[in-house]
């Protein structure tokens, strides 16, 4: 009967309202990182042209990158306590009230006070992320996951040629950011539209992590979200409060006045600060390592790319930017061949991201070596391949080790850890760059080298979903 029950949810994924979700996500992945990046490349110019001076432009740049470091896990817990709906509201009509103070500022002081929020709330793809990991099993998530990045990327891609048409005018870069403004608006209609109601959650399929499918009862074989996060907890950690006062309606939706919005302040902040101490309590840690040191390698590849590319072999900063466009198309690209190498590795996440982070490493080797600009070209197309399989791969073993009713609280960490690499990459490639313009990439190898050893000693320790395996 049990097993019947979960076959019949599995079929319920694919109904209209399920699809809808799905593909609204998308659109709103694409319009996110459409709308920021529209105005991330002309942030420098605009408050250098406020009057900072280039260390008042580099501390109030930063600003973004701590504020995000410290909020990433909390929103992503939050997600979890209120449910996505309605943190992803709040994030998306934060970050429109950041972007609209960004296009009045016309001071220092102003600027800043315009990147607090967006700071501190800009946190919608990660909540996107845990809402599409709420909706389909774990075997479909890589693929899921991978349309995501897809859509997200090739809308980074389009921002910065509507952004750069924008500021060809008067006031250019006002109407960028009230235009901006205007997108994540839109994109809050859209998830306030989206058929929450229609959407059923299905039982674990037989991969899922912590044996959860043998937790499959009849009363929760097939969960309504509510209001985009999971109605009951299949992990013993994460069950739902005591004493809470949320119940369904004859309909199955919660009724307004019980929602976990309302519920007191302080009840939020103790139920957020629980999940962040129950996964700052698993056994996590080299899944962190291996992300933290993958980011900061990484982003030493990027760092000085424009001003190798001429030191090195005397290009053209256009030639230069024709480069990096190639490979971020790429980028976007790859996310659609997530789901073909996952099954091809029949869903074997810690041998598939061993393997990207080798030939990660060994593509940064190539390049930091390469003795012409086809070399660089070669790198790049592989490059922008293997990190993003590799980003996916981190990420679906981080849910599936940790439990799937934290999965905004671990995106948010992850996304902390990142943070952190952004925060150290920009002083390690300055340090390195000081002996040559292959230093940062030459610290990027032995940091690859790094997560390689970590896995190659972590790896015989888990099972084939990244779970530790018990030893006697």
């Amino acid at each position: 009967m049990n097993n019947h029950r979960c076959r019949q949810s599995a079929i319920l994924l694919k109904t209209r309202g399920h699809k809808a979700i799905i593909w609204c996500v998308y659109v709103v992945g694409f319009m996110d990182l459409f709308g920021v990046s529209m105005i991330v490349p002309l942030l420098s110019h605009h408050v250098k042209a406020l009057g900072a001076s280039p260390t008042v432009a580099g501390i109030v740049g930063s600003t973004y990158g701590i504020l995000q470091l410290f909020s990433s896990t909390i929103v992503g817990s939050w997600s979890d306590v209120v449910g996505r709906r309605y943190s992803l509201l709040t994030c998306l009509l934060s970050s429109a009230l950041g972007y609209i103070l960004l296009g009045m500022s016309t001071s220092i002081t102003l600027f800043v006070l315009a990147r607090i929020p967006v700071g501190l709330f800009k946190h919608s793809l990660s909540i996107c992320r845990a809402l599409l990991s709420d909706l389909v099993s774990e075997s479909e998530r890589p693929l899921v996951m991978g349309h995501f990045n897809a859509a997200s990327s090739v809308g980074f891609i389009l921002g910065p040629v509507v952004g750069g048409y924008l500021t060809e005018h008067e006031g250019g870069f006002y109407t960028s950011s009230f235009t901006c403004a205007a997108i994540f608006i839109i994109n809050a209609g859209l998830v306030w539209m989206l058929p929450w109601s229609e959407a059923l959650i299905p039982c674990n399929d037989t991969n899922a992590s912590n044996d959860t499918s043998k937790l499959c009862h009849d009363n929760n074989c097939s969960k309504l979200i509510r209001n985009g996060s999971r109605a009951n907890s299949l992990h013993p950690m994460f069950e739902a409060e005591p004493g809470s006062r949320a119940s369904l309606n004859k309909k199955g939706d919660l009724r307004w006045w019980e929602m976990p919005l309302l519920e007191p302040i302080w009840r939020q902040l103790s139920s957020v600060c629980s999940k962040i101490h129950v996964v700052a309590s698993c056994d996590m840690w080299d899944l962190f390592l291996v992300r933290l040191l993958m980011a900061i390698a990484i982003m030493l590849y990027y760092s000085n790319f424009s001003l190798a590319m001429e030191e090195r072999f005397f290009l053209k900063p256009k030639v230069t930017g024709y480069l990096i466009s190639y490979s971020s198309t790429l980028g976007a690209l790859s996310g659609f061949l997530v789901g073909p190498v996952t099954q091809l590795y029949g869903n074997n996440m810690p041998a598939l991201l061993l393997h990207s982070t080798v030939l990660t490493c060994s593509l940064i080797f190539m390049y930091a070596t390469a003795a012409s600009v086809w070399q660089v070209l070669l790198t790049s197309t592989f490059f922008s391949i293997s990190t993003n399989i590799g980003r996916t791969c981190v990420t679906d073993l981080e849910l599936q080790r940790g439990g799937l009713q934290a999965s905004g609280t671990l995106i948010g960490a992850g996304q902390s850890v990142t943070s952190v690499g952004r925060i150290v990459a920009p002083l390690l490639s300055g340090l390195t760059q000081e002996f040559s313009p292959c230093g940062p990439p030459s610290l990027g190898v032995i940091l690859a080298l790094a997560a390689v050893g970590l896995l190659l000693i972590r790896i015989p320790k888990w099972d084939k979903r990244g779970i530790k395996v018990a030893t006697h």
